[in-house]
């Protein structure tokens, strides 16, 4: 059993940068895929990037490669999504996922989300 907990979403502007932060309760957190996933009004929940427990191995959305960043920190039980170069389409509520591992990209551990607004 994991929690999840995120921070750092806000407003900013096209172009700017933010990175949000997930803090995992235990202490089996290297043992866990963390990922995040967003969701925009009115659309389903997408997949945005991952990170293997020791943090060698990432994956990415197509429309995120080159802009974000994922990253962790094992001893600190965060795990970590800069995000550079945001645009409006960007906006969304962003969603922290945590399983070991997931299966079929299935997540069963989520945090509560936090929203990130870009303006034009």
């Amino acid at each position: 059993q994991v929690e999840l907990v995120e921070s750092g979403g806000g407003l900013v502007q096209a172009g700017g940068s933010l990175r949000l932060s997930c803090a995992a309760s235990g202490r089996t957190f290297r043992w866990y895929t963390m990922a995040w996933f967003r969701q925009a009004p009115g659309k389903e929940r997408d997949f945005v990037a991952s990170i293997s427990g020791s943090g060698d191995s990432t994956n990415y959305a197509d429309s995120v490669k080159g802009r974000f960043s994922i990253s962790r920190d094992n001893a600190k039980n965060t795990v970590y999504l800069q995000m550079n170069s945001l645009k409006p389409e960007d906006t969304a509520v962003y969603y922290c996922a945590a399983d070991r591992p997931p299966i079929l990209g299935k997540y069963n551990y989520w945090g509560q989300g936090t929203q990130v607004t870009v303006s034009s």
